[in-house]
């Protein structure tokens, strides 16, 4: 049996910040507490989280209502074991070790809650496959 490592952190990157990685974002925080460090952030952050994401999120038991956007930086990226983008690849800085994932998603920007939930529900999906590789066992 290996030893235990280091708690894995994770970095969010979309552009604007305001949806899909804060959709991610929140869903690993809320299903892997502390057994995860977790980060978001975008290149041209937004000035408020998507409206409709805070509401979808809600319905699903998770506030963001305090949550803002943030400016994606080199450190963030530099202190990620996993970084997972969102239709943003190209502009993420590369580091050697670093797991670099692209998850293909809608952009949930100028559409309403009943557009955001089919989003909200593949990320949910992808973050719980994400905390299996991981080897965490994501909270009930």
């Amino acid at each position: 049996m290996s030893t235990p490592a280091a708690v894995p952190s994770v970095l969010f990157v979309c552009v604007h910040n305001a949806g899909r990685s804060q959709m991610a974002a929140a869903f690993l925080s809320h299903l892997g507490g502390d057994r995860v460090e977790v980060r978001s952030a975008g290149s041209a952050p937004a000035d408020t989280v998507n409206p409709a994401v805070v509401e979808a999120l809600a319905e699903a038991g998770i506030d963001i209502s305090a949550e803002v956007p943030k400016v994606l930086t080199v450190e963030a990226v530099q202190a990620s074991d996993v970084v997972i983008t969102m239709g943003y690849g190209d502009a993420c800085p590369y580091f050697p070790g670093r797991r670099y994932l692209d998850w293909k998603l809608e952009d949930p920007a100028g559409q309403g809650v009943d557009a955001v939930r089919p989003i909200r529900d593949q990320i949910e999906q992808r973050i719980r496959g994400l905390l299996a590789e991981l080897g965490i066992e994501a909270a009930a």
